[in-house]
């Protein structure tokens, strides 16, 4: 589901200009040592999205390569706390997601985005910003699942009719038909999902499978 507007026009009425800047992506990509990209976990709310990425930036963090994780809860308390969950915001949540997730990878970082992200057209939006950089993860686990996980109380309220809109009960959810990674989280580990997630990136070369690991933090 695509927002729609009445009219299309250059940003800034045509008056701005990209600037280009004397430290490339290259050379940060050169000083860290792998790649930068972006791996966009997508699933159901009790799927496991955030507990994956959080750990599977651990494991890289841990073999000194440099991570962020963008969570869709953190964000909606910051950059997109004016945006509810009608279609609509949805979309736009992913939209500007999707801007930040790419200057992320410009930075030379792998960033770890863990949303919902219900459309297939407004991920495939995201993957278009970035195609040669996005890494598509499927967290697969069924609403039966997820609900007896239930680890926010969402399913709940949404059963009571508290909330409205919510993915898997009242809204959507358009599971991606050809992910880079699908992970099983009813059926496997999180470490196992985790070495799922870090061969796809060794396997293409984004991060190399022989890096030192990183000295132990203070």
């Amino acid at each position: 589901m695509t927002a729609k507007t009445n009219e299309s026009r250059p940003p800034g009425g045509g008056n701005l200009t990209w600037h280009r800047h004397s430290v490339t992506r290259g050379g940060r990509e050169k000083q860290n040592r792998h790649r930068g990209a972006t791996l966009w976990f997508t699933g159901l709310s009790g799927s496991g999205k955030s507990t994956l990425a959080n750990a599977v930036a651990a494991e890289l963090h841990h073999r000194g390569i440099r991570t962020y994780v963008l969570d869709g809860d953190n964000v909606r308390h910051g950059l997109n706390k004016d945006l509810g969950f009608s279609p609509q915001e949805r979309v736009e949540n992913i939209r500007r997601i999707g801007e930040v997730a790419r200057l992320f990878t410009d930075a030379g970082l792998i960033n770890l985005t863990a949303f919902i992200s219900p459309y297939r057209e407004d991920r495939a939006l995201a993957r278009s910003l970035q195609p040669e950089d996005f890494i598509e993860v499927h967290v697969d686990a069924d609403v039966a699942t997820c609900e007896s996980r239930d680890p926010k109380g969402l399913y709940r309220k949404a059963r009571a009719g508290e909330i409205s809109n919510f993915t898997g009960i009242d809204a959507p959810y358009e599971a991606p038909e050809n992910p880079e990674v699908r992970v099983n989280t009813s059926r496997n580990s999180v470490e196992e999902c985790v070495a799922q997630v870090v061969a796809a990136l060794e396997e293409k070369g984004i991060v190399p499978g022989n890096m030192n690991k990183a000295p132990e933090e203070e």
